[in-house]
């Protein structure tokens, strides 16, 4: 039996108003998906830390009226490696788990931290720094029975300090709390391989036995580098980037990897790939859920 339980897609508010949540859920209700990552951040929910009432009980209004699994992607910005704002990142990651109890999501995604190329005298401390935050946000999120799961991202400018994938999951075993998890972003992960010179499937064999979120979109690992298209359909034309493309468009070898890689219990396998792609999201659904099938297999198989 496999330990994803869950697939779906991602959600925002296009204008920082709930209507337009409102009529994305609406849309992805109709197409059947069962669970919705909630990019509560394109929303006013949080001002300096606190939660503004008002504004979260609308939005637990709402998430109530349809029957989603929720999981929530915390600050796109978020960054415990930053000294300036790390405090006030905590403030924000844990009102933030406040709001996902209310609605009943036991997931916040955060993003690994980095440093700019010309903050060298902060990178001794910027590992450490970012454990103990992250430390600090598991043991806020244990009552509360969130799990806090940390995204590998990529190297998105030349002297970037990010973390490799593999380094993420090393991040993850150091803090040992049973409230935080690694998050696989797969096509984060390609082209962070392919910038850094890096086997692919090592680092994400390395991230998969502390992983217990997956977000899944495709690529071809291809980094953007200084090349900026006038329309984003331009990148996707070339293969360059992050593209958030459906599955099946690039060339990430998904049966492959469903089929190699175990992760934790209760794991979700989360597609990225949002309303430009409307008319595709109804295939990468089934194509999802007979990955999670696939995965089933290979546990069973490695059970017996």
């Amino acid at each position: 039996m496999s330990n994803l339980i869950a697939t779906g897609f991602n959600a925002q508010s296009r204008d920082g108003e709930l209507d337009s949540l409102e009529a994305d859920l609406r849309r992805l209700e109709r197409i059947g998906v069962d669970t919705v990552e909630l990019a509560l951040t394109s929303i006013d929910l949080v001002a300096g830390g606190r939660i503004i009432r008002e504004r979260a009980d609308r939005l637990v209004a709402l998430a109530g009226a349809f029957s989603f699994r929720y999981t929530v992607h915390g600050l796109v910005s978020s960054n415990f490696m930053d000294p300036a704002a790390c405090t006030y990142q905590l403030q924000a990651a844990k009102a933030l788990v406040e709001i996902c109890d209310r609605i009943g999501a036991r997931i916040l995604v955060q993003h690994g931290g980095f440093l700019r190329a010309d903050q060298p005298l902060l990178r001794a401390d910027a590992d450490r720094r970012e454990r103990e935050a992250l430390s600090e946000l598991a043991e806020f999120a244990r009552p509360y029975g969130v799990r806090i799961a940390l995204e590998n991202i990529f190297t998105a400018e030349p002297g970037q300090y990010r973390q490799t994938p593999a380094e993420v999951a090393e991040t993850v075993k150091a803090v040992n709390h049973p409230n935080l998890v690694a998050l696989i972003d797969f096509s984060h992960a390609y082209l962070e391989a392919t910038y850094r010179g890096l086997n692919f499937r090592e680092q994400i064999r390395a991230m998969a036995p502390v992983a217990g979120h997956l977000h899944v979109h495709d690529s071809f690992g291809r980094p953007q580098g200084f090349y900026k298209p006038y329309f984003l359909q331009e990148a996707t034309a070339l293969g360059l980037g992050d593209l958030h493309m459906p599955l099946g468009w690039g060339d990430i070898a998904w049966e492959e990897i469903f089929s190699e890689l175990a992760f934790l219990p209760e794991t979700v396998l989360m597609m990225e790939i949002g309303e430009r792609y409307r008319s595709e999201q109804p295939a990468s659904l089934e194509r999802a859920k007979r990955l999670m099938a696939l995965n089933g297999t290979r546990s069973s198989m490695a059970a017996e």
